[in-house]
């Protein structure tokens, strides 16, 4: 409920008190509803689904509920141009609050309910430093950062969810591919139209297919190279497939995530997870914004295959088969 309040005040500040330190602590409190919204909502969402014995639909909940939200967010930014040109500027910072209001409401109705002597649960490496109940924020960010330690399996989770979610950060670029294939400033928007398409396509199906991960995240690649170097019109189609493939695969490691981790500890890896995806996007930005000096948008977009394909391999090859034993001559030992 916090979450959509503070960044909520943050638009307010940007629209009733316009001025550079209203600007810069707009930006913080955005940045601070993100945070606690990060890992939160997620946690929420599966222990709840646990408790009522229906965690295999989280994937089918999570990724069309984010589905809806890409969706709902192309609304949005079509409906700011009328709104803009009736209402000015006030008008869309006020529906930007409003909305948030919305969230804080939307947020009061989740249920959190817990069966008698519920401890919610214990951390999976072991029962951790702080396994007795204790609430506290220090005993809270401790069993998160044992289990991820402690939980190979939860660390490898984590660093998938980021990676794969981190390096979606070049669609604040695809505007500038879509320009640099030649067509009109007024086709730009639609082109670019086609990517959340593609992102809602595939959170739609992000409960299915995980077995085909590391083919699919190959096909995505591949798609995404193409679409960057071909310089053409055309290849935006293939980068929003490529796109949709990236949002199936990301959200898919993310319902994986959540049945790695204990519910104690679950808030917290998820955030990790989630400044983790920061971290790479900063990465990703970087790496564009050094490689504009010298190349085109198309390029700097196909070298973007490369973090989910670099993934593919890793999974691939810790997939693998370990090495069936062999039988020695006096066939009693195993080698």
């Amino acid at each position: 409920m916090l979450a959509p309040a503070l960044s909520g005040s943050g638009f307010a500040l940007w629209t009733f008190f316009p001025s550079y330190g209203s600007f810069a602590a707009g930006f913080v409190l955005w940045g601070a509803g993100s945070a606690l919204r990060s890992g939160t909502l997620e946690a929420l969402v599966y222990e709840e689904l646990a408790r009522c014995g229906a965690a295999a639909s989280y994937a089918r909940r999570i990724g069309r509920s984010r589905a809806v939200g890409t969706c709902a967010e192309v609304v949005a930014t079509g409906a700011a141009a009328p709104v803009l040109a009736s209402g000015g500027y006030r008008a869309v910072g006020v529906a930007s609050v409003l909305a948030c209001a919305a969230g804080v409401l939307a947020a009061r109705t989740f249920p959190e309910n817990r069966a008698p002597g519920d401890p919610a649960g214990a951390p999976a490496g072991g029962p951790g430093p702080d396994a007795d109940g204790a609430d506290s924020f220090g005993s809270v960010l401790r069993n998160g950062s044992y289990e991820v330690r402690h939980s190979p399996a939860a660390r490898r989770a984590v660093l998938l969810v980021a990676v794969l979610t981190g390096s979606l950060a070049y669609d604040e670029f695809l505007s500038l591919y879509a320009s640099s294939t030649g067509v009109a400033d007024a086709t730009v928007p639609l082109l670019v139209l086609l990517v959340p398409a593609g992102a809602a396509l595939g959170e739609w199906h992000a409960h299915r297919g995980h077995r085909l991960l590391v083919p699919a995240l190959v096909a995505g690649a591949v798609l995404l190279a193409v679409g960057g170097l071909s310089g053409h019109p055309a290849g935006m189609v293939l980068i929003a497939g490529a796109y949709g493939v990236a949002r199936w695969s990301a959200t898919s490691a993310e319902a994986h995530l959540q049945t790695q981790i204990s519910d104690r500890a679950r808030a917290t890896v998820g955030s990790m997870a989630g400044f983790g995806s920061e971290v790479v996007a900063i990465v990703v930005f970087a790496a564009y914004g050094i490689g504009s000096s010298w190349s085109p948008p198309g390029p700097l977009i196909a070298a973007a295959a490369l973090p989910p394909l670099a993934t593919a391999l890793y999974l691939g090859l810790s997939r693998r088969p370990a090495a069936r034993p062999v039988a020695t001559r006096s066939g009693d030992e195993r080698t």
